[in-house]
């Protein structure tokens, strides 16, 4: 299994959270619980924890094609819905 980290700095990390799991949740095996979140997508899982001041994303996948394509799904997303915030794209780490 690879795995790959983000971090992203913002005050609204719940909120994205929420978001995230609630817009994927229409498809995809999704759940999101006091500030975790967690999205089964057919390439990799990403989980989601909120702090004050950030979002820390794990993706989780069998492949690098797949850690590839879960990577791009939830930072896609998460930058559309952060538009106000004017994220750049994210970090990763592994």
């Amino acid at each position: 299994m690879l795995t790959a980290t983000a971090r992203c700095e913002t005050p609204n990390a719940d909120k994205y959270i929420q978001q995230l799991c609630k817009h994927f949740g229409h498809k995809i095996e999704a759940a999101y619980a006091d500030g975790h979140g967690e999205c089964r997508f057919s390439c990799g899982t990403a989980t989601m924890d909120a702090g004050t001041e950030n979002l820390d994303i794990k993706v989780k996948a069998a492949d690098a094609e797949g850690l590839k394509d879960t990577k791009h799904v939830i930072e896609s997303h998460l930058i559309r819905f952060a538009f106000r915030e004017n994220l750049q794209p994210l970090v990763w780490h592994g």
